[in-house]
């Protein structure tokens, strides 16, 4: 996939609430996951994947081992932040 930092991301209210009280230093390891994903969102250090079930059309990527970014594309060159956490935003509609 080609590099393009013109990637527009919108935060939707609820992302930006959960992302306020996520503890400092996954704040700041979510945004350098975040440069990454502007540049190539299926990077491989990113884990990108495709979610099932009540969260069909949506997908995920990792920030670490236990917290997670779910998204969806809106186009080719915008993406919705919807919600972010441990894993058990999964079970979050």
């Amino acid at each position: 996939m080609k590099s393009d930092l013109s990637l527009t991301i919108l935060y939707l209210p609820k992302f930006v609430r959960l992302y306020q009280r996520l503890p400092k230093e996954i704040q700041k390891l979510a945004e350098k996951k975040e440069i990454i994903f502007r540049q190539n969102p299926f990077d491989p250090r990113l884990k990108t994947h495709k979610l099932h079930g009540l969260l069909k059309g949506f997908w995920s990527f990792y920030i670490n081992f236990e917290y997670r970014i779910i998204f969806e594309f809106v186009d080719e060159n915008t993406v919705r932040f919807y919600s972010v956490g441990k894993h058990d935003i999964y079970q979050q509609k």
